[in-house]
């Protein structure tokens, strides 16, 4: 994640009114990898750059089913390079996306690339699940424990990056 820098002063930086970018932006990674993990995060580790910020970090995320995920979140790159990508490596193959438009595909006998014509990031579908859900009385789309779980990790580690 190539964040780009934000001031100490800006109110996302306060860690009263938004929280910091760790809890603001980077619990959005940190659910993701939870995500294509499917299992709870069993431990994290976090290195930070010094920085009166702490928006400058590596997490490390071991998960219940032994898979690893690595957010890279770093406030020091360049507007020019690419704000997002997630790669994902699995029995030999691997899947690369970038800003959430281009997807390629290394290792897969029937999948090369794939590419959007805008970026899509999924919060339609999030939201339109959310109120289908809600409109029917059905199922959270995403369990209040697997919420709570990701913001919890996300405050463990936005202490430790301080």
């Amino acid at each position: 994640m190539n964040a780009g820098a934000i001031p100490a002063d800006h109110w996302t930086q306060d860690s009263e009114q938004g929280g910091g970018r760790i809890i603001g932006e980077g619990c959005h990674f940190i659910d993701l990898l939870r995500f294509l993990a499917g299992a709870p995060i069993e431990s994290h580790t976090s290195v930070a750059m010094k920085s009166a910020t702490g928006d400058t970090v590596t997490i490390n995320l071991k998960f219940a089913d032994g898979s690893l995920g690595t957010v890279h979140y770093f406030a020091n790159g360049s507007k020019a390079f690419p704000k997002e990508r997630l790669e994902v490596f699995s029995n030999g193959a691997v899947l690369q996306l970038d800003n959430f438009r281009k997807l390629k595909g290394f290792g897969w006998k029937s999948f090369k690339k794939m590419n959007l014509w805008k970026q899509d990031k999924g919060q339609v579908a999030c939201a339109a699940a959310f109120v289908d859900a809600v409109k029917s009385g059905g199922p959270a789309p995403i369990a209040l424990e697997e919420i709570i779980e990701i913001a919890r990790v996300s405050i463990e580690i936005a202490k430790d990056c301080q």
